[in-house]
């Protein structure tokens, strides 16, 4: 550290105090090969060296790719408004504003958030945003039992993978049971949840569910019956998560449509551009019922001592820097500069902007999945999707490393999100966007078709996608 406001003297008094000889006894019960290793830093080099380190590392990133990938960070044409006014200097400490007599513009910010994502998900109560997608879905789960005072869990496999094992994590330190749901296998349905497994799950009374966690749409891009699953999750007591796409709201039915009591998600596509995954946005919202039970800031409208209109941080007894053995998390925090961007971005499109942005990406994929059962790639599933389906490629994951070398990146192979599940071996997860040109599908058809003939593989496309192709998908299906 540059600067450090203990002397020796006193750190050794306070050592004395605590009756040890040196810091490192305070991390005794860590087990050594758990503990932090020493931090070592190649010597200083000169501005103009490492200048030009730096740029040699920036040149190894393609930026030249044609993308098709997506499973839950998509490519969106992010308005130059939205950075223009996050460079802004009054944004550059957007941390929590626990002093409202000098944060008004930033509590208002949060407070059209929370607004606009209101508006979006069609419930009442929107936090403050969370770290992404998968910890918001995590405390989703965590809201659900603490306000059915149960301790299990069910979650779709078709919720992203990475959402699941963070799941996992936050109910298996607090002894909460998480059992999967799988997926219908097949049938014009295939690859939604089975929601007759669900229904005996839901039925087990020894022991009782408390929230049921689905995706809309799933990670393999396909709709599910979001109505009947909060069906059968209420008629068993249960909560209803919905884990849902921000863009996709603007042309589907919202959470609140179909009886969601959560809704949580990943914010990036709300003007949030694609970096190595990450600083992303957490969405979290809920019902007036759940006010309590949801964790992060909650920014009100008040009037202060002259009536003027005002806003503040609310309900703070649900923090943990109020009472923390109490608290509804203890880990999350308020992505406030990325939750500004997200409202921007919504401001500047407007509903029917936001709803031609994901018109367009599901008429492209429509297009994209004409051109890639030409080339010899049908769809796995039969079931209606928006802009984001598998397509049956042969060694898929040797197919898409060779698809980079010709400036395609094909997707995301399946097998990389699910390495323990056979059946994806060969599928490639693609999607489409507003910003997917005609020429990159081309492009990509054909170096797709070039790739399958010469590995002189391809699949039979009448027999395996005979109704998607009678029944192209997109919005209305």
């Amino acid at each position: 550290m540059p600067y450090g406001p203990h002397t020796p003297d006193d750190r050794a008094a306070m050592l004395a105090a605590l009756g040890i000889d040196s810091v490192d006894e305070l991390f005794a019960d860590i087990p050594p090969d758990l503990r932090a290793s020493p931090l070592r830093l190649d010597p200083p080099e000169p501005e103009l060296s490492l200048t030009t380190h730096l740029a040699a590392l920036a040149a190894r990133n393609r930026t030249d790719l044609a993308g098709f990938a997506g499973a839950g960070a998509y490519r969106h044409h992010v308005p130059p408004v939205v950075d223009q006014l996050l460079l802004r200097g009054e944004w550059y400490t957007a941390y929590t504003p626990y002093q409202p007599e000098v944060s008004q513009g930033t509590l208002q910010s949060i407070y059209e958030y929370q607004s606009l994502l209101a508006e979006l998900t069609g419930l009442d109560v929107v936090s403050a945003s969370h770290y992404d997608g998968a910890t918001a879905t995590a405390e989703a789960a965590l809201m659900a039992c603490r306000a059915t005072h149960r301790t299990r869990v069910l979650v779709s496999h078709g919720v992203h993978p990475h959402y699941r094992a963070t799941v996992a994590t936050y109910l298996d330190a607090a002894g909460i049971e998480l059992v999967e749901v799988p997926l219908v296998g097949d049938g014009p349905i295939a690859g939604t949840t089975d929601l007759q497994a669900l229904e005996r799950l839901l039925g087990d009374e020894a022991a009782p569910v408390a929230g049921v966690l689905v995706a809309q749409p799933s990670l393999l891009g396909l709709l599910e019956p979001m109505a009947d699953v909060a069906r059968l999750a209420h008629d068993a007591g249960a909560l209803f998560v919905a884990v849902v796409e921000p863009v996709s709201l603007a042309v589907l039915a919202p959470p609140g449509a179909y009886g969601a009591d959560i809704a949580a998600g990943e914010g990036q596509p709300l003007g949030i551009p694609l970096a190595y995954g990450g600083p992303y946005l957490g969405i979290l919202a809920t019902t007036t019922a759940l006010v309590r039970q949801i964790p992060g800031r909650l920014v009100g409208e008040t009037t202060d001592a002259d009536g003027r209109r005002a806003w503040v941080m609310t309900l703070r007894a649900r923090e943990q820097d109020i009472r923390r053995e109490r608290a509804a998390s203890n880990i999350c925090t308020n992505q406030a500069l990325l939750a500004l961007a997200a409202s921007i971005y919504l401001a500047e499109l407007g509903p029917h902007g936001l709803r031609d942005v994901a018109a367009l990406g599901a008429q492209r994929a429509v297009e994209l999945e004409a051109a890639l059962r030409d080339a010899g790639a049908p769809r796995t599933h039969r079931a209606p999707y928006l802009n984001e389906f598998a397509v049956r490629v042969p060694d898929a994951v040797a197919v898409h490393a060779r698809l980079l070398e010709r400036g395609i990146l094909a997707g995301v192979p399946l097998a990389s999100l699910e390495p323990d599940d056979p059946s994806v071996a060969d599928a490639l997860l693609v999607c489409a966007t507003e910003v997917t040109t005609a020429d990159e599908i081309e492009r990509f058809a054909a170096a797709l078709q070039a790739e399958l003939a010469s590995g002189g593989t391809r699949p039979d496309v009448g027999n395996v996608d005979r109704q998607a192709r009678r029944e192209p998908a997109g919005v209305g299906r």
